[in-house]
């Protein structure tokens, strides 16, 4: 189940931008999206839905830095509007994406969640 928590990071990654098929993907991996889900939300300590909003405002945050138009941001991300992006950009970095314009600072940052398998250490 690690190598599957491991390739759904790597896919999440992959396809920030998009909308995830993640029951088709799970279907692949031989498991269900709710256990994957399960799963990942057990180890990673987060739902999977929160680590995916996280990592997309990570990605968006370096897009704004960058200067790049907000609406384009917003749109790529899966946001409607700017107001809506921008609610969702103070939610996770704590202030808006004019004042990181203007400003720049300290943003919070989700890296990837790598997963490693449990080795014993084999001493007694």
């Amino acid at each position: 189940m690690i190598g599957a928590l491991n390739q759904l990071v790597d896919h999440v990654d992959r396809h920030l931008t998009q909308d995830m098929d993640l029951e088709l993907f799970a279907a692949r991996l031989g498991t269900t999206e709710y256990h994957l889900r399960r799963m990942f939300s057990s180890l990673a300590g987060m739902p999977l839905s929160e680590y995916v909003r996280r990592r997309r405002m990570t990605m968006a945050a370096a897009d704004v830095i960058a200067g790049r138009d907000l609406l384009g941001i917003a749109v790529r991300y899966g946001y409607g509007s700017t107001e809506a992006f921008g609610r969702a950009f103070r939610a996770v970095h704590g202030v808006a994406p004019a004042d990181v314009r203007r400003a720049g600072g300290p943003l919070r940052t989700q890296p990837g969640v790598p997963f490693a398998h449990n080795r014993s250490s084999g001493s007694a």
